[in-house]
């Protein structure tokens, strides 16, 4: 079989106008970027914001493990199907980060014959929005830096600045620094260090802002520092807000591109989902659902990740609710999860099959305990027996939740049938959305509530240092905001090696931190980095670029 990225250059990929039609867009409605790529302009929401809402499917997946899960894939799979179908859909993903794309895990583009194109765009830098956040991050930091040289009338405590730098790479060497080293001109000396982009509050403003004029409420309020008095000092007492919006006024409009069949797709913004809030944007979801009948969007990572934050911070804020849940998993990971080594999982062991079961079927009650009906995609491997799938269809009929076999990675559309017909089923089903807390309780609670209802876990120990950062939260008026908790994505526990379903473990929290823009408390468990290292052998080494443009190694 061919590669992603040459399965994506034979693709014959339709004029961006053409795509636009389908969701009955004209040129007029679209910023151009060349032939493949649009952005969607902001007067077309006064068009559409009346209409009624399609139906909203969230694709989450069980824990993530080396052997791979497939959630873009079967997304992108998904919506293809539906479009055979003949349903008017619409995928709203997220953008990927260059971080990943050279470091360890790949690009975030789909896979096989499920991919979103023109995939080398998309994968590096697209649109540019990513750069556009990353330029309006790092003129805060610098405007905060010069209003500290001269003459610091705002009193800030250089020892509680709080707003770093960042990076849309991976560079373990600038987690920690020291910035104005040099002499009197060259600043202030002080601690520092640099976020990935995609851990940035920005990133998370844009994700959730509903408008430009919201996006500017939002910025305004970004807690950069702490005077000596231990007053918060915000992007508005620096007087930076309107430039801050000027730069992100383009990366705010969805970007619109297509599936390898010409399904459309809108991909904006990119959260990670185990150190920030893992959705796509706020903005790119509304358009699709006043647009299409049916929309496909996905969440990070598993279902105790991105899912529990799409669910309790960005459907609580902005009034939204799924129709149904698929829970994306192969029986490779779950063999993993199992215990199998990752260079014997071609080979049937069902007795690790059915340990590793028990991630899956954690997934399922947490999608359950929000009340919404869930679909289980097995995402087909050719190594898969017989006996290994009537196993996981096994359980899946004893929780009372749908199964269907995927295979959109080789077949396309073609493949997702099966899985779109289950969709649909479901759409008719029950639902009672219950969110897993309430905006009144306390922070302890709500981080509590999240721990033992979605990890599983039997408590929650707490740092010093996180026990004065909620206690002072609190006393500045943040306690009814959600809690978007950051912890590795290899475990329901915040200790990557416990697989499968952990049982008998204590969370601990190690920081908590004020996102007052984004409008939720940012809370850190265990080990968990936000700047991303890179591996011994990046996937860096392995791209590359022929005289004539030909792209390889990026897939």
């Amino acid at each position: 079989m061919l590669t992603d990225v040459e399965i994506a250059q034979q693709a014959k990929i339709q004029n961006i106008a053409a795509i636009a039609e389908k969701l009955n867009l004209t040129a007029d409605d679209l910023e151009f970027y060349g032939k493949f790529k649009a952005k969607i302009s902001s007067e077309v929401w006064e068009k559409v914001k009346n209409k009624p809402d399609g139906k909203l499917i969230l694709m989450t997946a069980i824990t993530p493990t080396p052997a791979g899960e497939g959630k873009t894939t079967t997304s992108i799979g998904l919506a293809d199907a539906f479009s055979k179908l003949g349903r008017k859909i619409c995928l709203a993903l997220r953008e990927p980060s260059l971080g990943p794309c050279f470091g360890i895990k790949g690009g975030a583009a789909g896979g096989g014959y499920a991919q979103v194109v023109p995939m080398e765009d998309i994968n590096l830098h697209f649109t540019g929005d990513f750069h556009a956040i990353t330029t309006a991050h790092n003129l805060l930091a610098a405007v905060l830096d010069n209003h500290i040289q001269h003459g610091n009338e705002l009193k800030i405590d250089v020892r509680r600045v709080v707003w770093k730098r960042v990076l849309d790479l991976n560079d373990r060497a600038l987690r920690n620094i020291i910035v104005g080293l040099g002499g009197k001109n060259n600043g202030v000396p002080r601690e520092s260090g640099f976020d990935i982009t995609v851990a940035s509050e920005m990133m998370a403003i844009l994700c959730l802002s509903k408008n430009l004029s919201d996006l500017r409420k939002r910025l305004g309020k970004i807690i950069v520092a702490y005077d000596f008095s231990g007053k918060p000092v915000t992007a508005d007492d620096l007087k930076v807000t309107g430039s801050l919006t000027l730069l992100l006024k383009d990366a705010i409009k969805p970007n619109l591109v297509q599936t390898l069949e010409g399904t459309p797709a809108l991909i904006h913004g990119g959260p990670f989902a185990n150190i920030a809030h893992g959705c796509n944007s706020v903005i790119a979801t509304k358009y699709a659902l006043k647009l299409a009948d049916v929309v496909v969007t996905e969440a990070g990572f598993g279902a105790d990740l991105g899912a529990e934050k799409f669910l309790d911070i960005k459907c609580r804020l902005n009034n939204l609710q799924p129709d149904a849940v698929v829970i994306v998993a192969t029986v490779r990971a779950l063999k993993m999860h199992g215990g199998v080594e990752k260079n014997n999982l071609s080979e049937p062991n069902l007795s690790a099959l059915q340990k590793g079961l028990e991630n899956l079927e954690k997934h399922i009650e947490n999608i359950q305990g929000f009340g919404l009906p869930a679909v289980v995609a097995l995402n087909h491997f050719p190594t898969d027996t017989e006996e290994e799938i009537k196993t996981v269809e096994k359980l899946c009929a004893e929780k009372n939740v749908k199964f269907a076999l995927s295979k959109v990675f080789s077949e396309g559309g073609a493949g997702g049938i099966e899985l779109a017909k289950a969709v649909e089923e479901a759409f008719n089903e029950k639902k009672n959305f219950t969110l897993t807390y309430s905006d009144e309780e306390s922070i302890t609670e709500k981080i509590s509530a999240v721990a033992k209802k979605i990890y599983s876990a039997d408590g929650v120990e707490y740092s010093p240092a996180a026990k004065k950062q909620i206690a002072e939260i609190e006393k500045l008026g943040f306690k009814n905001l959600p809690v978007c908790i950051a912890k590795t994505q290899y475990s329901l526990s915040d200790d990557e090696k416990k697989l499968g379903r952990p049982k008998n473990f204590l969370v601990t929290v190690r920081e908590v931190k004020i996102s007052a823009g984004a409008g939720f408390v940012v809370v850190l468990l265990g080990s968990i980095l936000t700047m991303p290292g890179l591996p011994k052998r990046p996937a860096a080494e392995k791209i590359d670029i022929t005289d004539d443009g030909i792209i390889s190694g990026l897939f």
